[in-house]
């Protein structure tokens, strides 16, 4: 059997150097934020020539405008749609210009304006998502875990996960303020949708940690000690996390290099938050609950 648990200080080592680093990131560099939370112009298009311009050819020809944020995504009715942060029709007019010169008989499809409004909006539902997410994961899992109040209570339970599910996002968050500053990665929508999809999976890894906590708790008729029964959950639960993980890696992994550039970065947050995911649920989730109780036990 791994001591895992015994050795948990070297584990909150290297997670408060990486949330510490993390922060640094994130308070240096900033994220650097996409259409969808400043604003600007979205364009679709359908074009007419066989075979369809390459998303490479599109972005070449618009190169020269000199567009912030500039993305252009492919869709499946053989056109594109193409985002920008300017919003003036003189602009709008080079970008049109600019595609006459790969597919003179292109047909716009559609052309919005997300305005600063839009886009405080869009920001703001986004934060009150993920808080909202995170406090109803803790009292799901406070109200699950009920019927084990010894040796610590159940809402522990529900603020142990919320602390690792917060390492995971802001671990990953750490990240993209990094990719931003170095490769001018955005974050809009799709990455909050990322770190959305990174809570459900990194709580469901810790709750089948918690689960088998709780019924080595129930099954244990001699005094043993919380924290042998954490340890041994840990690890009757450690391939299972590893072998799940791994598989679930595998393919983000494929997506991400083979995926194009619209779901890259999409996926590369999945992937980091995959990754810090299973190492919290393994690492810190259950140590904090044993943590929790030897303060208690020496309170």
């Amino acid at each position: 059997m791994i001591h895992i648990i015994q050795k948990r200080k070297y584990t909150y080592w290297i997670s408060g150097v990486l949330a510490v680093l993390s922060i640094a990131a994130i308070a240096v560099f900033g994220l650097r934020l996409g259409l969808d939370f400043k604003g600007g112009t979205m364009i679709e298009v359908r074009f007419a020539k066989s075979p369809v311009p390459q998303v490479t050819e599109v972005q070449n020809a618009l190169a020269t405008l000199d567009l912030r944020s500039l993305t252009v995504q492919a869709t499946g009715d053989n056109g594109a749609i193409i985002k920008f942060l300017a919003s003036d029709d003189a602009v709008n007019a080079q970008v049109l210009d600019g595609l006459k010169t790969v597919d003179p008989g292109f047909v716009v499809v559609q052309s919005d304006f997300i305005g600063a409004s839009v886009s405080g909006d869009i920001r703001t539902s986004a934060i009150w998502g993920t808080i909202i997410s995170v406090v109803a994961i803790a009292a799901y899992i406070a109200f699950a875990f009920r019927k084990v109040s010894v040796p610590i209570g159940s809402w522990e339970y529900g603020w142990g996960a919320v602390i690792a599910l917060a390492h995971d996002l802001l671990i990953t968050t750490g990240f993209f303020a990094v990719f931003g500053k170095f490769f001018g990665v955005e974050v809009g929508v799709p990455f909050i949708a990322a770190l959305l999809t990174i809570l459900g999976y990194s709580v469901n890894d810790t709750i089948v940690v918690y689960d088998r906590i709780r019924e080595n708790l129930l099954r244990s008729r001699a005094k043993t000690d919380f924290e042998d029964i954490a340890n041994r959950s840990v690890n009757e639960t450690l391939s299972r996390s590893i072998n799940t993980s791994l598989t679930v890696l595998i393919v983000l992994a494929a997506v991400a290099l083979f995926g194009g550039e619209g779901i890259r970065w999409f996926s590369i947050a999945l992937l980091l938050g995959v990754t810090f995911g299973t190492y919290s649920s393994i690492f810190v989730a259950s140590a904090l609950l044993v943590t929790r109780y030897k303060m208690r036990e020496n309170s």
